[in-house]
This record gives C-alpha cells, sequence and structure tokens, in this order.
C-alpha cells in the first residue's frame, strides 16, 4: 500500500513536472525557440498561421519584427518589409500575430525583439 501511495505520488510530481513551460534566458535560446515555433505554425497542412492565411487568402512576404514579453506573449508587431503583398493582409496577419502564443517563458519585464519573414 505504501509502494503504492510513493508511485502515485511519483507519477503526479512527474506530471505537473512535464505540463510546466521552458524559462529561457538567453535572446539566442529565445529567438531560436520562437523562430521554429513559427514555422512549425507556418507549415501545412496543420499549422495554424498556414490555415489563417489560407483562409483569408493572405498572399506575399511580410518581414516583421516581433517583441515577445513574459510568457511567451507577442506585446508589438512592427512591420519591415513587405513583397507581392498588401495592405489589408498586412494588417491581418499583424492582428493574428498580437494573438500568438509561444510556448515558453521569459524573465519578467524583459523584452525579446527579432525579425521573422512569413511566406504565403
Amino acid at each position: 500500500m505504501k509502494t503504492l501511495f510513493i508511485s502515485i505520488l511519483l507519477f503526479v510530481t512527474l506530471a505537473t513536472q512535464a505540463q510546466k513551460t521552458e524559462l529561457l534566458e538567453l535572446t539566442e535560446d529565445v529567438v531560436k525557440q520562437a523562430s521554429l515555433e513559427l514555422e512549425q505554425a507556418m507549415s501545412s497542412p496543420e499549422g495554424s498561421l498556414y490555415k489563417f492565411g489560407k483562409k483569408y487568402h493572405i498572399t506575399g512576404e511580410y518581414t516583421m519584427l516581433l517583441t515577445l514579453r513574459n510568457k511567451g506573449q507577442v506585446v508589438s508587431v512592427y512591420v519591415e518589409d513587405k513583397k507581392d503583398g498588401n495592405i489589408p493582409s498586412q494588417n491581418s496577419l499583424k492582428d493574428k500575430l498580437l494573438d500568438f502564443q509561444f510556448s515558453f517563458k521569459m524573465p519578467k519585464n524583459k523584452d525579446y525583439k527579432f525579425s521573422y519573414t512569413f511566406k504565403f
């Protein structure tokens, strides 16, 4: 009985630890992980940004400067460049990115900025 209790307690502890989001502090690590997650979101056929682009007929190439903070939140999006795109698509993508949630955390009150090119 005692062994069963310890086993269950260990399992619950490990499951809780597995659910915690990763804390990234180095700029290189944040940019690398964020770029990886954006690549996944842009990949067909299941990526959330890919589906968004198809649904709203977004075309072109947009280079955006993203600012991330705290729990993987996008707090600002600045359009650095666009090719073969249009303003309504650019604004829709910008709004979608502001709602995008990354799976990692960062130190409180510290911003991380990086550029990413979205190709639709």
